[in-house]
């Protein structure tokens, strides 16, 4: 059985996301979606909320499994005897990054390589940060998210800068 493994912080899950997963699954007989834990990074959902979203709009996905993770991306591969990492690029800059981390990767698990899709032109601009910014200041995500959780992503980050507004008074 051939997996892969498709990480990130999915802090939302965007449409951006959703086009490499469906790309991906394609590839392999099982994809695991691993949300990222990383205790250096401030996330706005929980792990568990990020999880619950991405369930949600993978649901049609009959070969894609969510999880999450804490920890070397390399090992978590070895556990569930994955073959490959995906990882989406956006723009260039992805690039170095995402290729230093390819290669410490293999580095870590020999057996293990990383696939690089490119997103579709119409998602080059598209991040979790952007959404979020927009959301927060009552702009329409819907054209940016699965509209199964564009509700609640809006929902959430209106009342965050609500509160946050309240505790300034």
């Amino acid at each position: 059985m051939k997996i892969g493994i498709y990480p990130g912080s999915f802090d939302p899950v965007t449409k951006g996301h959703l086009d490499i997963i469906s790309r991906a699954e394609k590839l392999f007989d099982k994809l695991i979606v691993a949300v990222m834990v990383n205790p250096d990074k401030q996330s706005t959902f929980s792990a568990s909320e990020r999880v619950e979203m991405l369930r949600r709009a993978t649901s049609s996905l009959p070969n894609v499994e969510i999880d999450s993770f804490d920890g070397l991306l390399a090992e978590y591969a070895k556990i569930y005897h994955a073959t490959a990492i995906v990882k989406g690029l956006r723009a260039l800059s992805d690039f170095e990054y995402e290729f230093q981390m390819a290669l410490t990767n293999r580095k870590l698990n020999a057996d293990l390589e990383t696939i690089f899709l490119s997103t579709n032109a119409e998602n080059m601009f598209l991040s979790s940060s952007m959404v979020k910014q927009v959301a927060r200041f009552g702009g329409d995500i819907s054209p940016f998210v699965p509209s199964c959780i564009a509700k609640d992503i809006q929902q959430r980050l209106l009342q965050e800068r609500e509160a946050k507004r309240e505790s300034n008074q």
